[in-house]
């Protein structure tokens, strides 16, 4: 899977985004206030030190399967994109990967001010890196079940939720995002 350096996308409505490769050492101090945030629970790093943040870090730039990209909106550091390849990972045992699928997990930062429609402009620019910039077939996530605020931006952009499935420490609903159904979704349409 050959990853971009950095990406940029003007979304319509909300501006500049641009995501760059997290620097293990330069980011952790900041990933930690985000993945230890009680609204990242989902990432499963509340109890996570700085050092623990710096060692996740260190083995995802040592990974060719797996990459992380610091999110900017306008020129600031406020979100975080892991992608990966579903057949390096734990999900191959859940389901078969095809070729050109690209799997993703994306967390916004705590925002002292929230932004309307911020999330959503978010995922947005995510979904063109993944089809512009890792040239994605299709697009798959696991998220927690219980997740309903990830699975409502998820549909936002165009998933079709497949299936449960049991990762290591989670309830999964896996699914799935071609660019078609991205194209066709509420992300891409008059209001997004």
């Amino acid at each position: 899977m050959l990853a971009p350096e950095t990406f940029y996308h003007l979304h319509e409505r909300l501006g500049d985004f641009g995501l760059r490769p997290v620097d293990p050492p330069t980011d952790s101090p900041l990933l930690h206030e985000w993945v230890t945030h009680p609204k990242a629970r989902y990432w499963m790093m509340q109890h996570a030190s700085v050092a623990d943040v710096l060692a996740e870090h260190e083995a995802i730039e040592a990974d060719p399967h797996h990459f992380a990209y610091i999110g900017l909106y306008h020129y600031r550091a406020r979100f975080l994109v892991e992608v990966y390849d579903p057949a390096h990972s734990e999900l191959a045992s859940a389901y078969d990967p095809e070729e050109g699928d690209v799997g993703m997990h994306v967390l916004t930062a705590p925002a002292d001010q929230p932004i309307p429609g911020f999330t959503k402009g978010v995922m947005t620019a995510v979904m063109h890196l993944l089809f512009d910039g890792f040239r994605a077939r299709r697009v798959v996530v696991e998220p927690d079940t219980g997740n309903e605020a990830i699975h409502r931006l998820n549909e936002y952009v165009g998933f079709r939720p497949e299936r449960t499935v049991r990762l290591k420490d989670k309830e999964a609903l896996l699914s799935f995002c071609t660019r078609m159904d991205f194209e066709r979704s509420a992300a891409k349409g008059v209001n997004a």
